[in-house]
């Protein structure tokens, strides 16, 4: 199974977790991530993914998630077929980064594109017939697989 993780997903495990939520959120990440690592799935990643993962400001943080993004297994550099790919997505509604994450997704044949942001989720089920990898949350998809 091959997994693409956004950056908010990678963030998770670093932000505050008093809520419920991004316990959660947090808990199926590290443990998507785990998985990966033993080699039960594949962690995908992208050129974007580190692009973003640079603009962090705080330097502890953007260095622990540079260490999660290492778990990767695979990496899409942005082509042709990604800009040509993200434009299409941003002309149905998908902000610039969101698109180029998923048409990164799909580069790589992806079975999941996991992110905790809600707006592209829901965007993403408002796409399904054009989107050619699934987006999903974390704990729901992690909830379906396990």
């Amino acid at each position: 199974m091959k997994i693409y993780l956004d950056v908010c997903c990678l963030n998770r495990p670093f932000d505050n977790h008093s809520q419920d939520r991004i316990r959660l959120e947090s808990e199926a990440v590290v443990t998507i991530l785990e998985r990966c690592q033993i080699g039960k799935w594949h962690l995908v990643s992208s050129e974007i993914v580190d692009i973003e993962i640079s603009k962090i400001p705080n330097p502890d943080k953007r260095y622990k998630m540079k260490i999660l993004a290492t778990i990767r297994q695979a990496f899409i550099t942005v082509d042709e077929f990604v800009e040509a790919r993200a434009i299409e997505l941003e002309g149905l509604g998908f902000k610039a980064y969101d698109a180029l994450h998923i048409a990164c997704a799909e580069r790589s044949g992806a079975d999941v594109f996991l992110t905790t942001d809600d707006s592209l989720v829901k965007k993403a089920l408002q796409n399904k017939d054009i989107s050619r990898v699934r987006v999903e949350n974390p704990v729901k998809w992690l909830m379906e697989v396990i």
